[in-house]
């Protein structure tokens, strides 16, 4: 993003007060330039949002809490071209911080926390392609994780990485370089067996070999 380029906010708050508020709060700001919705209207129409010839849209959502009005808020926010999500909110429990996560919501700051400094970084942050959550929050978000891999997804011989166990192993042994035949006599399957394995996986992320496969995995830290 060059200097010359301001990042372009749309503000939606599900009550006037918190809205003036924040648009009040960003007009002060020479990095941010503030959208109606019919600027949004227009990016659609144009393409001018997309990513290789400006700065994404984000929007900027404040509600008191994560209930059926605001997740319509989020994904009208989507729909309208938003690429990033900034979210403002009252309360979260732990159903609606997956919620969060499911909607890509790039960053979360609570109403008491929400000064204009904080705002504008966030923001920043999102337009960068950055994430962020409280710190209490993050944490939450990884113990219900590792209790689905731990209770659901473990009992299935999966993982959250979309991996089997099975499928884990033998690309983490193609990683250090060893052929079917190795593989197949350290984990005492059949070189055919090793074979379908990376073919299945192949197949599914619909990767083009078997290197391509493991930089893959690495890359989203898979193995």
């Amino acid at each position: 993003m060059t200097t010359q380029q301001r990042i372009p906010v749309w503000v939606k708050a599900l009550d006037p007060l918190s809205e003036f508020g924040l648009v009040y709060a960003l007009r002060q700001q020479p990095g941010i330039v503030l959208l109606e919705d019919a600027d949004l209207a227009v990016l659609q129409q144009t393409h001018v949002a997309d990513e290789r010839n400006a700065p994404p849209v984000v929007a900027l959502v404040a509600v008191d809490s994560l209930d059926a009005g605001a997740v319509q808020v989020l994904r009208s926010a989507t729909q309208r071209g938003c690429r990033r999500t900034v979210l403002i909110t009252g309360t979260i429990d732990d159903e609606a911080l997956m919620t969060v996560v499911e909607l890509r919501v790039s960053g979360v700051l609570r109403r008491t926390e929400a000064t204009a400094d904080r705002i504008v970084h966030l923001v920043q942050a999102a337009a960068a392609g950055d994430g962020s959550l409280p710190p209490d929050l993050l944490g939450r978000l990884l113990g219900q994780v590792s209790r689905m891999q731990r209770q659901v997804l473990a009992p299935r011989g999966l993982s959250r990485t979309c991996l089997s166990d099975r499928e884990t192993q033998v690309l983490r042994l193609v990683a250090d370089g060893k052929d079917t035949q190795e593989i197949a006599r350290e984990l005492s399957y059949s070189e055919r067996t090793v074979k379908n394995v990376l073919h299945d996986v192949t197949s599914r992320l619909q990767l083009k070999n078997r290197s391509h496969a493991v930089a893959y995995a690495l890359r989203e830290g898979l193995i």
